[in-house]
């Protein structure tokens, strides 16, 4: 009977399963960077939305597949780090593959770490976690007060804009696009420009638009790292509205659409750096000021620009975490449904 245990958070609504394969239950994955590893995962040819399968795939798919999952979890595969620079490395996943940036699932870990004391931390005051994850070293610092985590601030990879008003044909009329990458690669877009609004009640509308644009920019150069085809291709697509700017600068709604129509609960991590990229490019962003953004849900992180580089810009945003639970999954040989389906 296979078993794997896991760790649950969520943060600001959306779900990370952390999986923690120096404790055991699941295969090593061969590769000596955290890159390699998750290229190891994905397979010869197979892509971050279509690995080919393998035992480390069976354990991903048991976990987001139903019952023990549903279309929208994510979560990761906890390996070592590159080298003795960061705290650990991270395998981020979701139901088609993998991701190779996940600002949600960094602020996860980052509570996970402290909770768990895997990295030590005071009852107030700041920690920071450094993690390898297959776009580069990112870190998440923890804020604590009263012995208790109260947030955690993301600091990403460099992000940088690679195309803008893309013209890209929707079956909701034509659009135009901006590219950016921020770890992974986003396209973002007002979703009033198809007649959407940023809504529950849209979000039919939204994924469907979401995956079409995803599609149509397929062979888009401005998809194209020059790091080479782990970080190409768009990730995901930002759906986006403009609300009344706050005191401390730009206020937004967004629904992030990734992998086969994944709705991002949060405002999406990696996504608020790719949107911070592009406001600071068009000088909407000044220093000192923050870009409120908002989830579908609600749920809200605060970015900003902490720094201007030659490789673009570097980004931190704040949120919460919170942790929701531990499991202990197994899977009997007599089970026919196995893994698990999805709906």
């Amino acid at each position: 009977m296979t078993v794997v245990r896991t760790v649950d958070y969520h943060t600001a609504g959306e779900p990370f399963r952390i999986v923690d394969l120096t404790y055991g239950g699941a295969p090593p994955v061969p590769g000596d960077t955290v890159a390699e590893r998750c290229a190891t995962a994905i397979g010869p040819g197979g892509s971050g939305t279509a690995p080919r399968r393998g035992p480390l795939d069976d354990v991903r798919r048991l976990l987001v597949q139903e019952p023990r999952g549903h279309a929208g979890m994510y979560g990761g595969f906890v390996v070592p780090p590159d080298d003795d620079g960061a705290h650990f490395g991270v395998l981020f996943w979701h139901k088609d593959g993998y991701s190779t940036a996940c600002g949600h699932g960094t602020m996860a870990l980052g509570a996970w770490a402290v909770d768990t004391g895997r990295v030590a931390a005071p009852d107030d005051g700041d920690v920071q976690v450094r993690i390898d994850v297959p776009s580069g070293r990112v870190a998440a610092t923890v804020h604590r007060s009263g012995g208790r985590t109260t947030g955690v601030t993301f600091r990403n990879v460099p992000a940088r804009t690679s195309a803008r008003k893309v013209p890209v044909a929707t079956t909701l009329g034509m659009a135009e696009v901006d590219i950016a990458h921020a770890g992974a690669c986003y396209a973002s877009l007002p979703a009033r420009d198809l007649g959407l609004d940023v809504t529950p009640a849209s979000l039919p509308a939204l994924v469907r638009a979401g995956k079409e644009i995803r599609a149509a920019l397929a062979t888009h150069p401005g998809t194209w790292h020059p790091d080479g085809p782990l970080l190409s291709g768009v990730y995901g697509v930002t759906l986006y509205e403009e609300l009344p700017d706050t005191p401390f600068g730009p206020h937004q709604r967004n629904v992030t659409v990734f992998a086969d129509g994944q709705i991002d609960r949060s405002p999406c991590g990696s996504g608020t750096s790719a949107r911070l990229a592009l406001l600071a490019e068009d000088g909407r962003l000044g220093e000192g000021e923050d870009l409120l953004h908002e989830s579908v849900v609600g749920t809200v992180f605060t970015g900003r620009v902490a720094a201007r580089v030659a490789e673009g810009v570097v980004t931190e945003v704040t949120g919460t975490a919170y942790r929701t639970g531990e499991h202990l999954f197994s899977v009997d040989p007599q089970d026919a449904l196995g893994a698990g389906f999805l709906l």
